[in-house]
């Protein structure tokens, strides 16, 4: 079974900047593509970021590059989500997700079968 757990949630002011980690176990974790999505309330999750299982291609949403940036260390069974320039539209629940997911389906968290269990970011002045 998959495990993910996220860290590095928080309360942040406009401007600011949070690095999420997500560490996995019970999976090849090469063999995954790697996603960050977010939900805020009273809206539907959102793909924010993805990174591929081997090639290091990336998908970034349009609200969000420029300033986040995704990477991998498959060494350590990791991926971050350094965020940046954190505005008021940021703050949600970011969930790690993982999946044997190809390019085109990066934004769809339907193609991803294991997730962790969230962390809160928070954008407040």
């Amino acid at each position: 079974e998959v495990q993910l757990v996220e860290v590095g949630g928080g309360l942040v002011l406009p401007g600011g900047s949070l690095r999420l980690s997500c560490a996995t176990s019970g999976c090849t974790f090469e063999d995954y593509a790697m996603g960050w999505f977010r939900q805020a309330p009273g809206k539907e999750r959102e793909g924010v970021s993805c990174i591929s299982a081997r090639d290091g291609s990336t998908y970034y949403a349009d609200s969000v590059k420029g300033r986040f940036t995704i990477s991998r260390d498959n060494a350590e069974n990791t991926v971050s989500l350094q965020m940046n320039h954190l505005q008021l539209a940021d703050p949600a629940v970011y969930y790690c997700a993982a999946g044997q997911v190809p390019r085109v389906l990066f934004p769809y968290s339907d193609a991803y079968h294991s997730w962790g269990q969230g962390t809160q970011v928070t954008v407040s002045s």
